[in-house]
């Protein structure tokens, strides 16, 4: 990602927002135990942004995936690009409006090793493109710098009356 800006041929540097976790539960109707990103960083606008998840031992999904051998299910990782997708695209929008964010769709997931308690889960996600009130995003879950998994993924933002 690019960390600056062209203006009058002189760089500056650009200006990332973030979103802590109370930030998080204003953009979110997800809550424990299925909320999977704690914090987003990097915020540039729709376009892309970094979410973290601290992945511990006393998530509730580690008691049967797997007993005596921890792993987190792909599909959380999954959930957790399309949320940080989320919080984006709340943050975004034009509305002051409550909105619920839909997931939509998910393409070409790859799983390239298993997480576990302890790992700092990071949400690489980029926007593909946008029309009106649904975003695509391509995810790339890292840990410790190392890809682990990868997916696009779609979702559709709908007013809340």
């Amino acid at each position: 990602m690019n960390d600056t800006t062209q203006t009058a041929d002189v760089a500056t540097p650009k200006v990332l927002a973030s979103a802590d976790i109370l930030k998080v539960l204003t953009c979110l109707p997800h809550r424990y135990p299925f909320l999977m990103v704690d914090r987003v960083e990097q915020i540039d606008g729709d376009l892309s942004c970094i979410g973290i998840k601290n992945v511990t031992a006393n998530e509730p999904h580690f008691q049967g995936h797997f007993p005596g051998n921890p792993v987190m299910p792909g599909v959380l990782i999954i959930e957790g690009m399309a949320q940080t997708a989320g919080v984006v695209c709340v943050l975004g929008k034009d509305s002051e409006k409550p909105s619920l964010v839909y997931f939509m769709t998910i393409d070409e997931a790859k799983f390239r090793r298993p997480v576990v308690p302890g790992d700092v889960l990071e949400y690489h996600m980029t926007r593909i493109s946008r029309r009106r009130n649904m975003w695509w995003y391509r995810g790339e879950a890292k840990v410790r710098g190392e890809l682990v998994a990868e997916a696009k993924v779609g979702a559709m933002i709908m007013e809340n009356s």
